[in-house]
């Protein structure tokens, strides 16, 4: 693999403006900006759900963006945030890190890309969905899908097709450094644009991240594991119970009346205290 000489000298001001100003003014806006919507919008602290408009498309969709997604994910963490020293101390050479990142990092995106594709495909064809479709969707889907394909066809055209491009000794040297401090744009102004296109729109994803339906990533469902069942009622025995109004009537407010009212509309004479104990989907 070609990998690019790092050590330029000292970037111009496009570079410190694109590579340097611009990362942080959309870190800053990805911090500022959760703190604002937990604070001032925590009813819209959701994923907007449209599952009860439309099914079959979600079915296969949401699972295959979210799967491609992690792994997606995952696989930018290992190569932006792990030196390329520590996983050859780890006993992994740098030919097989290449080779595992980019089979596994193309199927994360082929199945990413068709995950979101069929997400959009069911959001632009299907009128109900459209019409509940918000302007924040409407800047989040083409941005996402942009920076997604983006990356696919950046490693696509360098490192599948292509001589190869060691991105660990530039862009991840310049993502490094932007979180200890110590920024060296000159490591990506070298980069094949690409890869630039790539790093910028993926810093604008982050700036929008606050005020859109992203925000659920940090709203995981572990208080579902431990919360207590919920006793309901089904629309069959509340209608058995009105076609008997007088059968068993029991003094109002006693527990042991409610049970035999209850008991009264079932037909088959199940206690309603085990007839509906699950929890909400």
């Amino acid at each position: 693999m070609n990998a690019p000489d790092t050590t330029s000298a000292a970037a111009g001001g496009a570079d410190l403006l694109l590579w340097v100003a611009v990362p942080y003014i959309c870190l800053a806006v990805f911090v500022v900006g959760h703190l604002w919507r937990y604070r001032h919008d925590q009813f819209g602290w959701t994923t907007h759900t449209s599952q009860l408009l439309e099914h079959r498309r979600l079915r296969w969709g949401s699972p295959l963006f979210h799967l491609g997604a992690f792994m997606v994910i995952a696989g930018h963490v290992v190569g932006l945030a792990v030196p390329a020293s520590w996983t050859e101390n780890a006993g992994i050479s740098e030919h097989a890190y290449h080779i595992t990142a980019v089979w596994a990092g193309s199927a994360a995106g082929v199945a990413m890309v068709a995950g979101l594709g069929m997400l959009c495909a069911r959001r632009l064809l299907t009128r109900r969905i459209r019409l509940t479709t918000d302007r924040s969707d409407k800047l989040l889907f083409p941005l996402l899908s942009v920076t997604v394909l983006l990356g696919i066809t950046a490693t696509t055209a360098h490192n599948v097709f292509g001589a190869g491009y060691d991105y660990r000794s530039t862009v991840s040297v310049w993502f490094r450094g932007l979180f200890t401090l110590q920024p060296q744009p000159e490591a990506i102004a070298g980069a094949p644009v690409l890869f630039q296109l790539h790093a910028l729109t993926a810093c604008l994803l982050f700036a929008v991240w606050p005020f859109t339906r992203l925000v659920h990533v940090w709203s995981a469902p572990v208080g579902y594991l431990v919360r207590p069942y919920l006793v309901y009622r089904g629309r069959a025995r509340t209608s058995a119970l009105s076609a008997h109004p007088g059968r068993r009537r029991r003094t109002p407010g006693s527990r042991r009346a409610v049970q035999a009212v209850a008991d009264a509309g079932d037909p088959g004479g199940v206690p309603a205290r085990q007839a509906g104990r699950q929890k909400w989907a």
